[in-house]
């Protein structure tokens, strides 16, 4: 005989014993396991009518807590799902946003690269026209000098002249002396002027 038809056997037999006990306190059993029979009929009744009612009552607050519980996780999983695309979305736009800054740089330092060349080069013109403008001024500086130089040289030469004639006056030289100063005179105003034109 196998292990689970002794089990089986020893159960049934529990149930089915019809062996009256009386407890201390004068209360009668007629099964250590099973209640009496009026108890196992009142207790099925109440039983029946708690199923009922909470069938009743308590069924449909139940089946709507439950709709409600799962449009709740419903909606936190549509949310999620949301969330999940627009981040998405936004890693996909940084990662574009992150392609567009470096254009963006490349495009600035070149710019800046054309901005710095053309200064440069307008430097280097208004630099060059200034040398040129420096070296007009130096030359007409030059040649307005040369010209006073030639003014002070013709007023030197006929001050010079006003005394030698005065002089030639004073001593009442003779015209051979006179026309021999003269001469001498002319040569050094000649002499002069070459020194002073060159």
């Amino acid at each position: 005989m196998s292990i689970h038809t002794v089990i089986h056997a020893g159960i049934g037999h529990l149930l089915m014993d019809d062996t009256v006990t009386v407890d201390s306190n004068g209360i009668v059993t007629h099964s250590a396991f099973l209640p009496e029979t009026a108890e196992i009929i009142y207790g099925g009744l109440a039983s029946i009518l708690i199923f009922v009612i909470l069938a009743k009552f308590a069924g449909p607050a139940l089946t709507k807590g439950l709709a409600a519980r799962t449009a709740k996780i419903q909606k936190e999983l549509d949310s999620a799902a949301d969330d999940k695309s627009a981040s998405a979305t936004e890693a996909a736009d940084i990662r574009q946003a992150l392609g567009d800054i470096g254009a963006e740089r490349g495009r600035l330092l070149a710019e800046a690269a054309a901005q710095a060349e053309a200064l440069v080069a307008d430097f280097n013109t208004r630099l060059d026209d200034e040398i040129a403008e420096l070296h007009a001024r130096a030359a007409a500086d030059i040649e307005t000098a040369k010209g006073r130089q030639s003014d002070e040289l013709r007023a030197e030469i006929s001050r010079l002249s006003s005394a030698a004639a005065e002089r030639a006056v004073a001593e009442s030289i003779d015209d051979a002396t006179h026309q021999q100063l003269i001469e001498s005179f002319i040569q050094r105003a000649g002499s002069m002027a070459g020194s002073a034109s060159a």
